[in-house]
């Protein structure tokens, strides 16, 4: 019986520990210039098996700053930026904790650039890497996990 409880604990801990290793989940996006929480995005699995990603709130709003996408060039321009999908598409690299060939929009701008993700730090944060044509060229964003 104390191996059959020793082995379930083990089995537990170890899919708990695993499904954090992922980009599924609420994140905190940090703002470049404050260091601080910027907005929630639900990053969740799509019917296609691809990545989604939805603005769920501003946490840190700038007085006058404009709540759509004006820049946006598809199917989100002019759309509230709280409830937008700025993540779509992301298929997980054969055996690696890392998500690519997915697209992310920058809201402020309306500019897609292409999308790595990486889980770092046991789940609790995120690499967030867009980039145009090859990913040394780009940046980083570290989201931190809510949920």
């Amino acid at each position: 019986m104390k191996k059959f409880l020793l082995t379930a604990v083990c089995v537990t801990t170890g899919a708990l520990s695993y499904a954090q290793m992922t980009p599924l989940g609420l994140w905190n996006s940090i703002d470049d210039a404050t260091n601080k929480p910027k907005a929630e995005i639900r990053i969740v699995l799509n019917a296609s098996g691809g990545l989604s990603g939805v603005v769920e709130k501003a946490l840190d709003p700038k007085p006058g700053a404009e709540p759509n996408c004006v820049d946006c060039t598809d199917d989100r321009k002019g759309k509230p930026k709280v409830g937008m999908e700025i993540i779509r598409g992301g298929v997980k690299k054969d055996g690696k904790d890392v998500w690519e060939d997915g697209k992310i929009l920058d809201p402020e701008n309306g500019k897609n650039y292409s999308l790595r993700l990486t889980p770092i730090d046991g789940g609790k944060k995120l690499e967030v890497r867009g980039y145009m044509g090859t990913p040394l060229l780009g940046r980083t964003q570290t989201w931190v996990r809510v949920q």
